[in-house]
């Protein structure tokens, strides 16, 4: 099992961290999505075959751009 951990920027509120997890757990080998609105952090943790690039483009595709 793999886990990336990213700092998102614009994560502002619930509906917008539902938005992103939601998308994320579209992604076929994405086991568990947590998003900590207080740190503007979103931690994957997932399985071939998902992979980190997948991952970061479908949270830039959601609107949002990571440090």
């Amino acid at each position: 099992m793999k886990r990336g951990h990213y700092i998102v920027n614009g994560i502002a509120n619930q509906n917008m961290k539902t938005q992103v997890k939601n998308a994320l757990e579209k992604i076929d080998g994405v086991n568990k999505v947590c998003v900590d609105l207080a740190r503007g952090s979103v931690e994957v943790i997932y399985n071939d075959p998902a992979s980190q690039s997948e991952i970061k483009n479908c949270i830039e595709d959601t609107g949002f751009s990571i440090e």
